[in-house]
């Protein structure tokens, strides 16, 4: 059933290369792998310049390096030009550790389009704390030289239980560094965030005092910085419209070269993602049974299959109904016509009883206890 029913393929427009799994920080949101420190076999720049290559020719034009923090790669800006000469409109996803003024010059020297940079809070002590390491000073700098250099800028800023409250602070921070776009990306609670939930999620009074805040910026800086505030799926009727789609747009490829059609697929279990190592970007896009497999609706259970904003929200993510139900087909329980939407509904009332004492999974040292 799975994969039935496919409408024409559509070309990816995104490819985000997550170059590495390495990361100086320590957030206890993060969406990679919990066991990331499994991933040792990191692909070299002859593979992802084959990669890079292989989806341009197939209607790839927005490239995203992510990681981990992508800084870590010292061919990184190899990378940029060879993304640059193929005609990429390129964005760093990066933390701003292991950036330097000379190495932004180095990166916008080999074309780098555009820049996302991540805090964590509006001030120094908590940003670091969040963070789990001396990170903020460094980050306000950075911003300030990319905007002198003349590249757009976003920063990004994960809302969660620990920093909701400083909203209004946030705002004033992104005012005060002048950049173009912001981004109150509420947690997604995957990898590290959902182990962390019941530390992370802000109760629904957070939640309304942060939105209304963000409202009144949105209207009072109208014209000029953008703000785009996300909140969190948990207190949604209706799942979002994950990736707009399995298969339909996003191609990710991990840093020993999975590829999939989001950042967390390989997280379900009976699914065998192909490798770019042993087949073509084309191949794995039009013609792998994990890309696919979710494809279409055929593969759709009830209320999914008769519901008629399927077209809309393509039954929610895969990735968070595993999670939560254990079965990658389920209804996301995020959706209130789910027979699971008892799990959201239980993880909302227990946001803001986590006790005081209770301490967040750091993923760095969570990874080195559990995997060392």
């Amino acid at each position: 059933m799975a994969g039935s029913n496919i409408e024409k393929i559509t070309a990816p427009r995104w490819l985000l290369a997550e170059l590495t799994y390495r990361c100086p920080l320590q957030c206890g949101f993060c969406s990679n792998p919990l066991d990331f420190s499994r991933y040792k076999q990191e692909l070299d720049t002859e593979d992802w310049v084959r990669v890079f290559q292989q989806a341009r020719e197939i209607g790839a034009v927005q490239l995203g390096l992510s990681g981990g923090e992508p800084l870590v790669r010292q061919d990184l800006e190899v990378l940029v030009g060879e993304a640059r000469q193929m005609g990429y409109y390129t964005n760093l996803i990066t933390s701003t550790l292991g950036m330097n003024e000379q190495r932004l010059e180095k990166l916008q020297k080999a074309g780098l389009d555009h820049i996302q940079v991540s805090f964590q809070a509006p001030e120094e002590v908590l940003n670091d704390q969040i963070a789990g390491a001396s990170s903020f000073l460094h980050k306000k700098r950075m911003t300030q030289a990319i905007k002198a250099a003349g590249l757009p800028v976003v920063l990004n800023i994960v809302i969660h239980k620990g920093n909701i409250d400083k909203m209004r602070d946030i705002l004033e921070m992104c005012i005060e560094l002048n950049v173009d776009y912001v981004e109150l990306a509420s947690a997604q609670y995957y990898g590290y965030a959902l182990k962390n939930r019941d530390l992370l999620l802000p109760s629904k009074e957070q939640l309304e005092r942060a939105e209304a805040i963000a409202h009144e910026y949105q209207e009072k800086l109208k014209g000029g910085m953008k703000i785009f505030y996300i909140i969190p799926d948990y207190y949604e009727k209706r799942p979002k419209p994950c990736m707009n789609g399995w298969g339909s747009m996003f191609l990710t490829v991990d840093p020993e070269g999975l590829a999939q059609p989001c950042h967390s697929a390989k997280l379900i279990p009976d699914i065998e993602f192909p490798n770019v190592k042993d087949h073509d970007i084309r191949s794995i896009w039009y013609d792998s049974p994990a890309f696919n497999h979710y494809r279409g609706y055929g593969w759709m259970k009830e209320p999914c299959a008769s519901c008629d904003e399927k077209e809309k929200d393509f039954g929610g993510c895969r990735c968070q109904a595993y999670l939560l139900t254990g079965d990658a087909d389920a209804t996301d329980p995020v959706c209130e016509k789910s027979a699971d939407h008892g799990l959201i509904e239980d993880a909302v009332a227990c946001a803001g009883q986590a006790s005081s004492n209770a301490q967040v999974f750091l993923r760095n040292r969570f990874n080195s206890e559990k995997i060392g």
